[in-house]
């Protein structure tokens, strides 16, 4: 008998119909600082510093948010995070 993993995700439909929602980035013990670095600049745009902040606010506080917007503009970029081995999720 195995067992069986039910995913919930949790979406904010006032956040889907303002248009305002957000990409977090989580900490992980996997990612280097120039990886979630350079991710960030290539996916979301960031300058380097942004890109360098970002990171050093999530190894320090766990989470950041890193790009803001509407849910539909902000899916791919989310998505391009994921694929390249960095936490994120859209809330």
């Amino acid at each position: 008998m195995g067992t069986k993993e039910i995913v919930e995700e949790k979406i904010d439909v006032s956040a889907l119909l303002n248009g305002q929602s957000e990409i977090i980035l989580y900490n992980d013990d996997v990612n280097t600082f120039d990886h979630v670095i350079d991710t960030l600049i290539k996916v979301c745009d960031h300058t380097a510093e942004q890109a360098e902040q970002c990171a050093i606010l999530v190894h320090y506080t766990g989470k950041c948010t890193v790009k803001t917007g509407e849910f539909k503009k902000l899916k791919p970029q989310c998505l391009q995070l994921l694929d390249a081995g960095l936490s994120a999720e859209i809330q």
